[in-house]
């Protein structure tokens, strides 16, 4: 099937419309402050050009302290198309995925970048629309010892990395049960942790509850050489109580790995993260999938839409937001990307001091609240 030409980006429509004098208010105010761009080296520019995909650099500065040294980070996001058919054997797809990925990943790492963030189920179809259970499911994999991460420990030895690899996961030690989990792998190639997926949608072609329960491990922080980070996936940015609640375990840095589409969200997307990293004095790396998928067999959705066989279009967009409120532009609509920004962490600190919303935010109140609305049963 021939794609529709898409829209290619917020960002180019404003520059190419707007008069420059006019502009420099508009990015003002849709991005906050502006940001210096990160110069790539030529080489992973020409890896990019050579392999299709875009690359991007900016740099998010703090003010300089007295007491404590820049605390410095390099972060990528990459938003990727499938690269085989859905049609195509399970294994070849998934190998095919792993080949795109790692041409990515070494330009990340010829740009410096210390902990890489790829799409959710980024080795796989977005198949959760389908309602079929098979052949689909044969992409589960161990978070452990699979596939798919075993390909991500040797990557990341290599190239002296932290990758968050979102996978579906088959819980072999526990009667097979299938979750939506990151895994984190550091830089030495070993397994630091997992997150299971805290929140499954139901909403449109989002059939997610067919294939995975809603994940069992809270909210964890995991402690990096180069920082505390976490993994919000996906459908859970919509729920601001996640988002604070990796920022009362200590995360600096939050990643968003989503699988999202234009019709559904889009309104959506440029809001929630920046909002997060606003409320929490955290990094929030928002990362989401291109292009439109299409399946051997017609679905249905809750909407009353006839049967169809794509889900749309999944509009990339990828994009970091900072404790201040400034963010980078988007990435493409349509195109593969990497996105790498350099990070000082110390502006989390600092946005907690200036805006004193860790001091005014009234946790026990809220606590008691939150505790009485979970009764269901009580009167309120």
């Amino acid at each position: 099937m021939t794609e529709k030409r898409e829209f290619m980006s917020l960002e180019e429509c404003l520059e190419r419309n707007i008069p420059a004098d006019e502009l420099e208010h508009v990015n003002r105010i849709l991005f906050g402050k502006p940001l210096k761009n990160l110069e790539i080296p030529s080489t992973a520019e020409e890896l990019a050009k050579n392999h299709d995909f875009e690359i991007k650099g900016y740099t998010f500065e703090a003010q300089p302290e007295q007491l404590r040294n820049p605390r410095i980070v390099r972060v990528g996001l990459v938003q990727n198309r499938i690269v085989l058919p859905t049609n195509a054997p399970i294994a070849e797809q998934r190998d095919a995925l792993h080949r795109r990925i790692a041409t990515i990943v070494e330009a990340a790492a010829i740009s410096g970048v210390n902990i890489l963030c790829l799409q959710e189920s980024w080795v796989t179809p977005f198949f959760f629309c389908t309602r079929e259970r098979l052949p689909w499911t044969e992409f589960a994999e161990s978070a452990e010892t699979g596939p798919t991460t075993t390909f991500i420990k040797q990557v990341c030895e290599k190239n002296n990395m932290v990758i968050i690899s979102p996978i579906l996961e088959r819980d072999e030690a526990h009667d097979d049960v299938i979750w939506n989990t990151a895994v984190v792998v550091d830089q030495h190639g070993k397994v630091l942790g997992k997150h299971r997926k805290n929140h499954i949608p139901r909403v449109g072609d989002f059939n997610e509850s067919t294939y995975y329960a809603e994940g069992n491990t809270g909210h964890p922080v995991f402690q990096t050489s180069f920082g505390k980070i976490a993994v919000n996936i996906c459908y859970g940015r919509h729920h601001p109580l996640n988002w604070l609640m990796f920022g009362i375990n200590g995360a600096e840095i939050v990643f968003n790995p989503s699988a999202t589409v234009g019709a559904l969200s889009e309104p959506l997307w440029g809001i929630e993260a920046r909002n997060a990293a606003i409320a929490n004095s955290y990094f929030t790396c928002a990362i989401n999938r291109v292009g439109t998928e299409y399946f051997p067999n017609k679905f249905t959705s809750g909407d009353g839409r006839e049967a169809h066989q794509d889900f749309g279009h999944f509009y990339g967009s990828s994009y970091v937001a900072a404790p201040d409120g400034s963010r980078t532009p988007g990435l493409s609509r349509v195109r593969d990307g990497l996105l790498v920004a350099e990070l000082d962490l110390n502006l989390c600190r600092q946005m907690i001091d200036s805006w004193g919303f860790r001091m005014t935010q009234r946790l026990r109140e809220y606590a008691d609240w939150l505790s009485a609305a979970s009764d269901h049963g009580a009167n309120h």
